[in-house]
């Protein structure tokens, strides 16, 4: 049986794993957390949000970053303390900008994609990770807001989506307990939200079951391609004196931020950054805090923070850092998040919260690298920014058919494969 090594036990490397072992392969999970989802995976915003698809790659976001440089709080953050990675991304960053339309639009038609794919493997296995279908309402309190809505919404219609404008009278009623001066919003009823955490564990338990080993706490040191074999040396809970290597067929990087080291090991260069984002889970301890929190997830603009009901919490997460690859909880970005909570549902108890912050891995054209490497035994599914939750399912199964086309495997029964750069192409028609 051919044998498949995935790096990275995140939503990524986990829903590849599983795509690949339904195809056939063996495979094997390398992870240096001592649990699947313990990083990028663990406590996101929780929107499987195709209404989200906009690329950050516009003017108005240059325009913007510049203006809250100096703001801890700002939304968007770039330290300005130079290093040649941040600098080369930036700068790929801004070329990707002439790309904006068609990427958008590429990125709204694979998120539509992948929402089949997520919520047919928690089907199959059997488990449930909090999903709420109740759509995606984003909200605006400014004309100047609600007229950038208008320009993205034509570019996200292009991509497949619908996604229609509500009155101020229509958000009250879609979600009754949001406070605010609206002057309208934007609806996505086919968006909807869940656990990327316990959706993750629980899909990996079920790919475990089913064959796939899992080797956790597993800090992979070095890897190699050959022209017959990948090898992969890797060492137990940072002990030297386990080391340990194995060969594979192929390998599949899905290491989130890691996976710029891991490519250049294979030769590869796969520029992704890592781009800090916070939340908070607010624990709705009390009968008057559930009553008062939001079934409806929301998107507010303005402010860039996003909602997420869980079951007794409420998932609040937003902001944007490049700060390299530091993951310190700073309280300054944290605060923001807790005022604007008491602001929006002010009969939330904000007694109960607890701040995470992770590290999206982002590349500059803020497509995800999907497909092979310089070898033809090295293959990538990482650097989903801000949308691994959204999009991990399909590039998921793009890959594993990408994989399972150069080992002639059959195809499985499913949504045909589509790379990013097919999605691209299918903007311009």
């Amino acid at each position: 049986m051919t044998s498949i090594a995935v790096l990275g036990a995140g939503i990524t490397g986990v829903t590849t794993a599983y795509k690949l072992m339904s195809r056939g392969f063996d495979v094997t999970v390398f992870d240096r957390q001592p649990h699947a989802a313990m990083e990028t995976s663990f406590a996101n915003g929780g929107q499987l949000s195709a209404s989200n698809a906009e690329v950050w790659n516009s003017p108005s976001t240059f325009l913007k970053g510049l203006k809250w440089m100096l703001r801890k709080d700002a939304p968007l953050l770039v330290h300005p303390a130079p290093s040649w990675h941040k600098l080369s991304w930036m700068a790929e960053f801004v070329l990707a900008a002439r790309s904006y339309e068609e990427n958008t639009v590429a990125t709204t038609r694979l998120a539509i994609a992948a929402r089949e794919h997520l919520l047919d493997m928690a089907e199959r296995e059997g488990f449930g990770f909090d999903l709420e279908k109740r759509g995606i309402l984003h909200v605006y309190e400014e004309e100047k807001d609600l007229a950038h809505a208008r320009k993205v919404n034509t570019l996200l219609e292009k991509g497949g989506l619908n996604r229609r404008f509500v009155s101020p009278e229509e958000v009250s009623a879609i979600e009754p307990t949001i406070h605010g001066t609206f002057i309208g919003g934007y609806f996505t009823e086919s968006d909807f939200t869940g656990d990327i955490h316990l959706y993750t564990r629980n899909l990996a338990a079920a790919a475990a079951r089913k064959g796939v080993t899992f080797h956790y706490g597993a800090e992979v040191e070095d890897a190699s391609a050959g022209s017959d074999a990948v090898t992969v040396r890797w060492k137990t809970n940072g002990k030297a004196e386990s080391a340990r290597t194995a060969r594979f067929d192929s390998v599949v990087v899905c290491a989130g931020v890691g996976s710029r080291k891991l490519a250049a090991s294979f030769g590869d260069r796969v520029n992704i950054y890592p781009v800090k984002g916070y939340s908070i889970t607010v624990n709705l301890t009390d009968e008057e805090s559930r009553q008062a929190a939001p079934f409806v997830s929301i998107l507010d603009d303005h402010a860039k923070v996003v909602t997420s009901r869980l079951g007794d919490r409420l998932r609040i997460a937003g902001t944007a850092e490049f700060a390299g690859e530091n993951r310190d909880i700073r309280a300054a970005r944290i605060r923001p998040l807790v005022d604007w909570c008491r602001q929006r549902f002010p009969g939330i108890a904000t007694n109960s919260v607890v701040p995470w912050a992770g590290l999206r891995p982002m590349m500059p054209n803020m497509l995800p690298k999907v497909g092979r490497g310089r070898s033809p035994r090295v293959f990538y599914n990482t650097g989903h920014g801000h949308l691994g939750w959204t999009l991990g399912a399909v590039t998921a199964d793009m890959i594993a058919a990408e994989v399972a086309g150069a080992y002639r495997k059959p195809a499985v029964k499913g949504v045909a494969p589509m790379r990013p750069q097919e999605a691209v192409a299918m903007a311009d028609r």
